[in-house]
């Protein structure tokens, strides 16, 4: 049964991104097969992170409304066997609710070792989304005033969680 990790922060320019998809190639490396789900809505960057810029057809929000099996959505990486992703649309679908979220989370658990979602930045609804089947998270912030602030309120946004890792 594999874990959902999910990689937020209070705030933008922090490396979640860069976390996400670093954690991502060292699990895969290790053998672990790995999806990672890119939930930053509008701003999505972790296919040309991992290298698989265009070549995600689907989106996370395609399986989560039942328009297509997690299985063909996700694309696999061609040089990190077990590694695979699942990118964001530009906009939430109307009638996407957390549980459809959770429905496949559930899914992703039983086919990959480790699931890593990127989070958008910030409190909202896009981070709601992204941490509401999640077993872990990574809290990523700077050194400045502003995002161990923003790291801190986050934290406590994710008091549900039995761990969170500030990093």
């Amino acid at each position: 049964m594999g874990v959902v990790i999910t990689v937020t922060s209070g705030k933008g320019g922090t490396g979640k991104t860069s976390i996400t998809g670093g954690v991502a190639a060292s699990l895969a490396l290790m053998g672990r097969r790995v999806l990672c789900i890119d939930m930053d809505i509008g701003l999505r960057n972790l296919d040309i992170s991992l290298g698989l810029s265009d070549r995600a057809l689907m989106d996370f929000t395609d399986v989560a409304m039942g328009y297509c099996p997690l299985a063909r959505a996700a694309v696999n990486h061609p040089a990190l066997p077990g590694l695979s992703l699942l990118t964001a649309p530009m906009s939430l679908p109307s009638g996407l609710t957390a549980s459809r979220i959770r429905a496949l989370l559930d899914t992703a658990r039983s086919l990959y070792d480790a699931i890593l979602i990127d989070s958008p930045a910030g409190l909202g609804v896009g981070f709601r989304m992204a941490a509401c089947g999640a077993d872990r998270a990574l809290v990523v912030a700077t050194s400045d005033t502003s995002s161990l602030r923003d790291a801190q309120r986050t934290v406590l946004a994710l008091a549900n969680l039995r761990q969170v890792h500030l990093v």
